[in-house]
């Protein structure tokens, strides 16, 4: 009966086994992009329809921001040290994608728009690259678009206008007709970023 038993669990766990690298196999075949990932999105699906700023004082839809392969970035032109140097990283990842035949836009969204007038982010994002695109908004525009990409920010206690943002640091890519398909990490080099991008922008046909 032991041994009876033993079998069948073995059956179990082996059936177990087969339909998860099956469930695997059949995720994997149907994601054009799944060997350009560096991990697992969870928490639900990822970006959308918003309406935004740009520079120019222009109302623009996502349909106008991406219409090419873009890396997205929420953060605020006051910040001190982060959103300088995540961006001026991204913009290196421009650069080496340029150098190796592939058309990418780095996009900054202000989480601040009290201060982050459009004026303030054009600068903000030409002093970074001459490619990047800045854009703010109402404060309603700003909260739609972050939740869309599930961005946190949260304005730190102040008196006055030196305020400080808490806010995550993630970049976001997103291709036309397919939204958002990647995130990179402040860990991420400029390097790999554009080896990822790249990877994403082929299998796209972007």
């Amino acid at each position: 009966m032991t041994r009876l038993y033993a079998g069948a669990a073995l059956i179990a766990v082996a059936a177990l086994l087969g339909g998860t690298y099956w469930m695997i196999q059949s995720i994997q075949q149907s994601d054009v992009f799944a060997e350009c990932r560096g991990g697992t999105v969870g928490g639900g699906a990822i970006g959308g329809p918003m309406t935004l700023v740009n520079g120019d004082g222009q109302t623009v839809t996502d349909a106008e921001i991406f219409t090419k392969p873009s890396l997205v970035y929420f953060g605020y032109t006051f910040c001190p040290d982060v959103c300088p140097m995540d961006n001026a990283r991204n913009a290196e990842a421009i650069d080496i994608l340029e150098e190796t035949g592939f058309d990418v836009q780095p996009v900054f969204i202000s989480i601040d728009p009290a201060r982050d007038t459009p004026e303030v982010v054009r600068d903000f994002a030409a002093n970074l690259h001459p490619k990047m695109i800045g854009l703010t908004g109402s404060d309603d525009q700003i909260k739609a678009a972050a939740q869309a990409y599930k961005a946190y920010s949260k304005k730190q206690d102040s008196t006055d206008e030196f305020y400080l943002v808490d806010h995550s640091t993630f970049t976001y890519l997103v291709l036309p007709g397919h939204g958002f398909v990647e995130f990179f990490k402040r860990e991420d080099t400029a390097s790999d970023m554009a080896a990822r991008t790249a990877c994403f922008v082929s299998k796209s046909g972007s």
